[in-house]
């Protein structure tokens, strides 16, 4: 296979402003299929809104994204999401006073076929939410909830899932079970994942490649041993 059928996403000196502020500088990065990517930094780095950028949900100012061999730079959030992008939103974004099913449910609406086989599936992948199906979304503990938003997001049947922040606002025994749900995803589901977290001890333990962000750029970028091993990486972002 070549290199360029490997690509699934591709994105190419891409900047970002808010008016007069300036999001993202030029930054150019990759997701191969079947990879775990991770996006490093801390609080407005830029990761979030590189996330964004690649949904749709925020316009670049100058610029290229490619999906699978097609430009996106452009297009209709909807008409994204169809092609089989989902983000997992800091805060997860689960309706609340819905149900756990009915937020699943929401996840399928650009994927109506085989809606009953994913349900199941997902419930198979996360026990509690079949248990917890006819129960508020609201009331679940916040590990539920992530794990709502990650069987939402996989009732669309993605070709990529975006996760921004995963472990924000989780105690540690959670977001250690939370990684391991996402390995998961990614070595026995065969998941493309990228991972956007201040947690860079997490993220690159489980990723293929990362990318460090400091104030909209890209300044480091490598395997995930290489980051780990990096002595800018280890002292700025896993602890010395």
């Amino acid at each position: 296979m070549e290199q360029n059928e490997l690509l699934l996403l591709e994105i190419k000196d891409l900047s970002v402003s808010y008016g007069s502020i300036v999001a993202l500088r030029e930054v150019s990065l990759s997701v191969k299929k079947g990879e775990v990517v991770a996006l490093v930094g801390a609080n407005g780095a830029g990761k979030s809104t590189m996330l964004k950028t690649v949904l749709g949900l925020q316009r670049a100012t100058s610029g290229s994204i490619f999906f699978m061999g097609q430009e996106i730079t452009r297009v209709a959030v909807d008409r994204i999401v169809s092609s089989g992008i989902v983000l997992i939103p800091e805060g997860r974004g689960i309706v609340m006073e819905m149900s756990v099913i009915e937020n699943l449910e929401l996840g399928s609406y650009h994927r109506r076929e085989g809606v009953q086989r994913r349900l199941e599936e997902v419930f198979h992948q996360f026990p509690i939410l079949g248990e917890r199906r006819e129960q508020r979304a609201g009331s679940l503990s916040g590990g539920e909830q992530q794990m709502l938003a990650i069987g939402r997001a996989l009732m669309g049947d993605p070709n990529l899932i975006m996760m921004d922040e995963p472990s924000l606002g989780l105690a540690p025994i959670i977001i250690n079970h939370l990684y391991e749900i996402i390995t998961k995803l990614k070595d026995e589901q065969h998941n493309n994942i990228l991972l956007a977290e201040q947690n860079a001890t997490k993220a690159l333990r489980i990723a293929d490649r990362g990318y460090v962000f400091e104030k909209g750029r890209i300044v480091i970028q490598g395997t995930n041993q290489e980051l780990i091993e990096n002595d800018m990486v280890r002292q700025a972002y896993l602890g010395g």
